[in-house]
């Protein structure tokens, strides 16, 4: 059932009539019953037993953690073999070919098995920890795992922003809902009107590569990075939407990261609440670990004291992009495209920031102004668009081979002389491009000021306007037709 189908639409307002009609104190199993019902729905039978296996699986890991000494070498092998019997379903159904072996499930794979996976898993890793309690109710502890909104793409929670909200009574709240529904309106002109307009001309370039070389990649790439962050984002928007109709806030995932001036920037903007998974259960305990901590000891004894902290910091680093590219598929295109070339990015960056400081003196640049700022926003953005091009391309070979034609192939000419329309019609261009300079001008706006509250504080007139406007605009300019696919939300299938 996808988020942008009127069959999810009628299923989100009959379970939010019935959420409020109904006690307070029934809340949680209303929304545990939805949740469980959109799995099905969404799934059917067949992927039911996985999101059951990973509830069950981190209900009594958290039950057995917080019973453990503290300390105890039963604690550290428990915690092991439940991070191990965690990952297995993700690891069977997704990375298993990777490793050369036969997927024992064909091609099944679990609604959004790859985000419930890594919050259940900082679930357990927390309770080992001593950071929080086990939940005892194991009803509510599926409740977590399954929270409908966030099942298709995120974002990845952790049990302790969620656990109060999900389980407390929520009154109705005009605001909450309205700034829901606003928000939901707005997920759907990212995806509807940007995101599957553009892909009409990314699918047709990235799907006949051999014809179209050169700039026609250039192009298509561009729009891809474009479709993927309206589409993503979208996504983040009508899930995040829903999820206030019920009085519930998940985290931010995205805070307008093509504004970025780094690489380092933009992974703090875009799927912030990945990034923040790995740094804090994969990067931050690894380079705590005995281990890490013998290996900075070494390279600072053959290093030096400053060059020796670097090596161990890079390495770390190294395997904590390699992990990033790694969950978002178990393919070389993705640990680079998503993963290897962002760690190569950010390592390059920090090494030469002493020669960039000597170079912008030496040329007297000045670096606090628009233009300067302007510079490296365009850099990040063109060097986060090759690793798009592994991201979109069916294999890492191809993906080579499509940067390489589009340095070799001179052919500029069809920014000018209408060859373009091969791709989309002009009508499709000029909605795009317009559509794109309101997603701009809104983004902009969201740098400055709270745009739904400030929006709320003008007239009655004013603001019902604007929201016919864009409900209009989502309903003439959409994108539907035969060959659309209401569920092809990309990170979805991760």
């Amino acid at each position: 059932m996808a988020l942008t189908s009127f069959s999810f639409l009628c299923f989100f307002l009959f379970t939010a009539m019935v959420y409020y009609i109904l006690p307070q104190r029934f809340q949680w199993m209303i929304l545990l019953t939805a949740s469980l019902t959109f799995y099905y729905i969404s799934g059917g039978w067949a992927v039911l037993p996985f999101l059951l296996y990973g509830i069950f699986i981190s209900y009594l890991g958290g039950l057995l953690l917080e019973r453990t000494k503290e300390g105890s070498r039963k604690k550290t092998l428990f915690t092991w073999m439940f991070v191990v019997l965690t990952l297995l379903p993700l690891f069977l159904l997704k990375y298993v070919r990777f490793f050369g072996f036969p997927a024992p499930f064909g091609p099944l794979a679990p609604l959004g098995i790859s985000f419930y996976t890594m919050s259940i898993l900082g679930y357990v890793i927390d309770v080992s920890w001593g950071i929080l309690p086990a939940q005892k109710n194991i009803f509510r502890h599926a409740l977590f795992t399954s929270y409908f909104p966030q099942m298709i793409s995120g974002p990845i929670t952790r049990y302790s922003q969620m656990a109060e909200q999900l389980f407390s009574p929520h009154a109705f709240s005009y605001q909450q809902v309205t700034f829901g529904a606003q928000r939901i309106l707005w997920g759907f002109f990212k995806k509807l009107v940007i995101s599957e307009r553009l892909a009409l001309a990314v699918n047709l370039v990235y799907d006949q590569y051999p014809v179209y070389q050169g700039w026609y990649l250039v192009v298509a790439t561009i729009c891809f990075a474009f479709q993927l962050y309206t589409d993503f984002s979208g996504c983040m928007d009508i899930v995040l939407g829903v999820s206030q109709v019920f009085g519930i806030s998940l985290p931010e995932n995205f805070a307008c990261p093509y504004f970025s001036r780094s690489i380092s920037e933009y992974w703090r903007r875009w799927h912030i609440t990945l990034g923040i998974w790995f740094k804090e259960y994969l990067f931050y305990p690894l380079q705590k670990s005995p281990l890490w901590i013998a290996f900075l000891d070494w390279s600072k004894k053959r290093l030096g004291k400053k060059r020796g902290k670097k090596l161990p910091l890079y390495t770390g680093m190294l395997v904590l992009w390699f992990s990033v590219g790694m969950w978002h598929g178990g393919s070389w295109n993705f640990i680079v495209g998503s993963g290897l070339l962002h760690w190569f990015y950010i390592v390059a960056g920090e090494l030469l920031t002493p020669l960039w400081k000597r170079l912008t003196a030496l040329f007297q640049v000045r670096t606090q102004v628009f233009s300067w700022h302007f510079f490296q926003g365009l850099r990040t953005f063109l060097l986060v668009n090759i690793g798009f091009v592994f991201f979109r391309a069916p294999s890492l070979k191809v993906a080579l081979s499509m940067l390489f034609s589009m340095g070799r192939v001179q052919n500029p000419q069809i920014l000018f002389d209408r060859s373009l329309f091969q791709l989309m019609t002009p009508q499709d261009w000029m909605i795009a491009l317009a559509s794109l300079l309101l997603l701009l001008f809104v983004s902009s706006l969201q740098q400055k000021i709270r745009i739904r509250e400030t929006l709320a504080a003008q007239n009655l007139v004013f603001r019902w306007s604007l929201y016919l406007l864009l409900f209009v605009a989502v309903l003439i300019f959409g994108c539907y037709g035969g060959d659309y696919d209401a569920a092809a939300f990309i990170y979805q299938r991760f």
